[in-house]
């Protein structure tokens, strides 16, 4: 199986890699908390630096735990966050292609991805692939931010030209930026007939929204997502630089304030189709 070919547009660079590593569970998977439990097999796909894997591995302990991304340098990372928390040897890291996933058929009781079908080419054909190694009975959970949906105060035109920006650099890329709407119609288009679909939300205020402004200005010029963007002739270095600066002002701001917008699904495995490709 193939999916449609695609760019991961925030690469992993450190700034990248600061705001996946503040994600947690409780904070990134609290829609899906209530359906895990003790002894539950659980594969985490785009895990990134594993930081909800590990929660998610603490949940359903003793069960089988296995994580992947297409990255082997984070995976690396998060096989020692794993360590750190005692969980080293809960969770089998692996390289791993959502299209292409090396596991049986009905081998997990949960298959999750956060923050993963915005950046694929053919998210329907993932989540069928998702859907086949998914025991009947079980479910696929995916959550994905909607990059429209995000609002800040005070009003800023600087990052509302950050923010057309990135979606066209995400959809040059072959992604969708606002998947968050469109997970409940992508699931039910992956053949799935039961789908619980939701919303929650981030919000940055304080100190943390000093550190997600200042976080986001870096990406803006130093991620792969700045390369994109200059390579694919949306932007220069100098615009890049205006739009760092519009975040660094907004985080600077007493009363600023930024809530993020994501959707949800679980979705019930409730007839097992085999592969589909």
């Amino acid at each position: 199986m193939n999916g449609k070919p695609a760019v991961y547009t925030h690469g992993h660079h450190e700034s990248v890699l600061s705001s996946h590593t503040w994600r947690t569970a409780e904070n990134s998977a609290k829609y899906l908390l209530p359906r895990l439990g003790p002894g539950m097999t659980l594969l985490d796909v785009g895990c990134g630096p594993g930081t909800i894997t590990a929660d998610l591995a603490a949940l359903v302990a003793p069960g089988r735990v296995v994580a992947i991304d297409a990255a082997p340098s984070v995976l690396e990372q998060a096989a020692r966050h794993a360590a750190e928390v005692g969980l080293a040897d809960r969770i089998e890291f692996a390289v791993g292609d959502v299209y292409a996933l090396d596991y049986p058929d009905g081998s997990f009781d949960v298959v999750h991805a956060h923050q993963v079908l915005q950046h694929l080419g053919d998210p329907v054909a993932a989540l069928r692939e998702m859907r086949r190694v998914c025991a009947p009975g079980g479910i696929v959970a995916a959550r994905d931010s909607d990059y429209s949906g995000w609002f800040w105060y005070p009003a800023s035109a600087v990052l509302d030209d950050w923010l057309e920006l990135f979606q066209t650099v995400t959809r040059a890329n072959g992604g969708e930026p606002n998947a968050g709407r469109r997970l409940h119609a992508w699931a039910r288009e992956a053949g799935f007939a039961q789908v619980t679909a939701s919303a929650s939300v981030w919000c940055f205020t304080g100190a943390e929204r000093e550190w997600w402004g200042r976080m986001w200005a870096r990406r803006v010029t130093e991620s792969d997502f700045a390369r994109s963007a200059v390579a694919g002739g949306h932007a220069d270095e100098a615009e890049l630089a205006r739009l760092a600066e519009g975040w660094i002002a907004w985080s600077t701001e007493p009363d600023g304030w930024l809530a993020i917008p994501h959707g949800e699904i679980t979705a019930a495995n409730e007839i097992h189709t085999g592969r589909v490709g």
